[in-house]
């Protein structure tokens, strides 16, 4: 009864969720710990966000139930030249306000991926330019050969040129975890499966099925609400009380109780997530510190004393409850590229630790602050918490500022300048290759070829930004391993960053639900059944 109790009480203080959906409902409601950012397809580079807008715009390719890449707004595709991609669109297809798509549209969308605020530049400068053959025919001119092109695009989403220009959102705004500044922030008008019905910035967003969607429904959603609860407890009481049909993440410490109550189960698998931390080693002098006239983190032996600080055993048996997995390379196993052998780090080490910091002239350790999002990915505030322990062990003194994640995006992204000392982030290769990772985490920022733009630490190695320009046009898959492999013991040698585990999947679903859980995390509104 004390159980029943305490699962009713946190349900009652939900407010929306009281009168939940009855069980042949064809209405699907879901919760996450974190709010979706924007509605603006090209504003942000997170999974969550684009995930969620995957059920409202399109690209040209997606991937189905299997996480087979396959083609959507594109029927097919062919590299007609080395550094020429043809793309022939579908016909017949028209955007949820019934305008139809055309090859201006794709051309339109890849130079708004360009402006200032948006967050997809590193899908842009994959594109030279773009020529339209006809209305549904478009040619992509690559700046070299690029035989993985149609992998890279799957988070690029086609908006409406007539839209844009008629609710004036040609140009992406800079969204800063909030929806202010741009139409297309709060209003949305894709050719995807479900049109946006209405949205309540950090309360709730809701989706009816597009009745003319070009497409195959598998599920039987007609009507899709989403909101975000923040608070574990409350996010799982909701889910058990029966007022969502499916919650996530479920911290792992519940897996037990969601298994135990009555309609409910846990859904986990492996996820191809690997969580890192980073450091700032770009700036002279770092911004959150107590130390002048120096950045600490350019010298090697700091960035060594830190990885040996941490006990990643620790980490997966006390915070993660053994349910992840520890890495050594910035990709997970189901990545195309990963090598086993290149697999391991250094052991656990205080005392090699301390040394080395004396040895960097910081026998005291110092003083840094830490970015860290506390609902986006699993038990990530635990994680950030372990770790700031763990280095107090040897004399650095950290300070945690754990945020929701838009305070946290908003902050440490290019659009606020990198504003970061030190952090955690996760990331999955939208591609499913080695190359997304490489080009886009561990590549010097702001050079000409414009990738690293997610190297919010700025490490730099130009052989690493040579090794990706090679492995996105090579041909021949042994040459390119042995160049991915450079590339990857390169940065484990420099501690570029510091890998910490895989996540595990942890979704808690009811037993009215079928869906399909993707190991990258995305929830897909198209495989959903409600019965």
């Amino acid at each position: 009864m004390r159980f029943v109790s305490k699962t009713a009480a946190a349900a009652a203080a939900l407010g929306c969720f009281v009168a939940a959906a009855p069980s042949h409902s064809e209405t699907f409601r879901w919760a996450f710990q974190g709010d979706v950012q924007t509605m603006d397809p090209h504003g942000l580079f997170e999974t969550m966000t684009l995930g969620f807008q995957r059920s409202i715009y399109e690209g040209l390719v997606a991937r189905d139930e299997n996480m087979k890449l396959v083609g959507a707004l594109a029927e097919r595709w062919e590299n007609v030249e080395p550094n020429t991609w043809r793309f022939h669109l579908r016909k017949g297809v028209r955007f949820h306000d019934g305008s139809a798509f055309a090859a201006d549209d794709v051309a339109f969308s890849v130079e708004r991926i360009r402006s200032e605020g948006s967050d997809l530049k590193v899908v842009a400068q994959l594109i030279e330019e773009t020529r339209i053959v006809d209305d549904h025919t478009i040619d992509f001119i690559t700046p070299a050969p690029n035989p993985i092109l149609p992998l890279q695009l799957e988070i690029f989403y086609i908006m409406d040129r007539e839209w844009a220009e008629r609710n004036n959102a040609t140009e992406v705004t800079s969204v800063k975890g909030g929806d202010e500044g741009n139409y297309a922030n709060l209003n949305a008008n894709g050719t995807g499966p479900f049109t946006l019905e209405s949205r309540q910035s950090g309360v709730k967003t809701e989706l009816v099925a597009n009745p003319d969607y070009w497409g195959e429904m598998k599920g039987n959603v007609t009507q899709a609400v989403f909101t975000p609860i923040s608070q574990d407890a409350t996010r799982l009481a909701a889910l058990i009380s029966g007022n969502v049909h499916m919650a996530y993440p479920v911290p792992v410490q519940d897996w037990q109780r969601l298994a135990d109550a009555d309609g409910v189960r846990p859904l986990a698998g492996p996820e191809a997530r690997t969580i890192f931390l980073g450091f700032d080693q770009i700036r002279d002098e770092l911004l959150y510190s107590d130390v002048k006239g120096r950045n600490p983190f350019k010298d090697l032996r700091v960035r060594q004393a830190f990885i040996q600080a941490i006990d990643i055993e620790a980490i997966r048996k006390k915070v993660m409850r053994g349910a992840s997995v520890p890495a050594g390379l910035m990709v997970a196993p189901q990545v195309n590229g990963f090598t086993e052998a290149l697999n391991d780090r250094p052991p656990h080490d205080p005392a090699k630790a301390r040394e080395l910091l004396a040895e960097a002239g910081y026998p005291d350790g110092f003083a840094v602050t830490m970015d860290c999002p506390n609902d986006r990915y699993v038990n990530d505030e635990r994680i950030c918490q372990a770790v700031a322990s763990m280095l107090a062990k040897i004399g650095v003194k950290v300070t945690l500022l754990a945020q929701t994640k838009s305070k946290y995006f908003g902050k440490v992204l290019a659009q606020n300048g990198y504003d970061t000392s030190f952090f955690l982030l996760g990331w999955t290769p939208s591609t499913f290759d080695s190359h997304n990772p490489i080009s886009s985490l561990m590549a010097c920022r702001g050079g000409e070829d414009k990738i690293g733009a997610f190297n919010l630490g700025g490490y730099c190695n130009p052989r690493i930004n040579e090794l990706a320009a090679l492995i996105q046009s090579e041909t021949d898959q042994a040459k390119r391993q042995a160049m991915i492999d450079e590339a990857f013991r390169i940065h484990r040698d420099e501690v570029g960053h510091i890998p910490l585990h895989q996540q595990p999947l942890s979704w808690g679903v009811s037993e009215q639900v079928d869906l399909v859980q993707r190991p990258d995390n995305v929830l897909d509104l198209r495989y959903v059944t409600v019965r």
